[in-house]
């Protein structure tokens, strides 16, 4: 019953909506159409940045760089409870989701998803968000072009989730 339900709530949405449009005294469609043309505008206009941002993380992968700073922040992580096995995780997330879910993905084929470490990035890979990702592209859509604060903020609360994450798995967990 409940997967009958389930399997027609998005055809009947989609019915709804149409009536509400062929009911309406007002143009829906055209109004639908203008936000269709702006979408493609705003897609548009957000294309160089994508580009430049995913070539930047293709360039930083391809190299090396990311074992390499992953190599150096190894003592730190493990000072203050981030197991190091989650760096290269955390050096791609707040740039590029399928950098990152690479990265999760050859973790857990390593570590195990049982793991410390795997239940550690299972946690931070779900509850995180690629930061730089997101910031460039919803100020970029929006015409902001001065985001001072933006990036330090979203990084200190990236930061703190990580380190509140693996916090709650030693406690859960361990």
């Amino acid at each position: 019953m409940l997967e009958t339900i389930s399997a027609l709530a998005m055809p009947m949405v989609a019915v709804l909506v149409g009536l509400i449009m062929m009911i309406g005294k007002k143009d829906y469609f055209a109004a639908f159409t203008r936000g269709a043309m702006e979408g493609l505008k705003t897609a548009v206009r957000l294309l160089p940045t994508l580009c430049a941002l995913l070539t930047a993380i293709s360039l930083l992968n391809a190299s090396g760089a990311v074992e390499m700073i992953a190599g150096w922040l190894a003592p730190a992580a493990g000072a203050i409870g981030v197991p190091q096995e989650l760096l290269p995780l955390l050096l791609t997330r707040p740039f590029s989701g399928s950098a990152s879910t690479a990265a999760f993905t050859d973790l857990l084929s390593r570590v195990g998803p049982d793991s410390f470490a795997g239940l550690c990035a299972s946690v931070i890979f779900g509850s995180s968000d690629t930061v730089v990702y997101v910031i460039t592209v919803y100020c970029s859509s929006v015409g902001i072009r001065r985001t001072r604060w933006a990036f330090p903020c979203a990084f200190a609360v990236m930061l703190f989730c990580i380190f509140f994450s693996c916090f709650l798995c030693r406690i859960w967990f361990a």
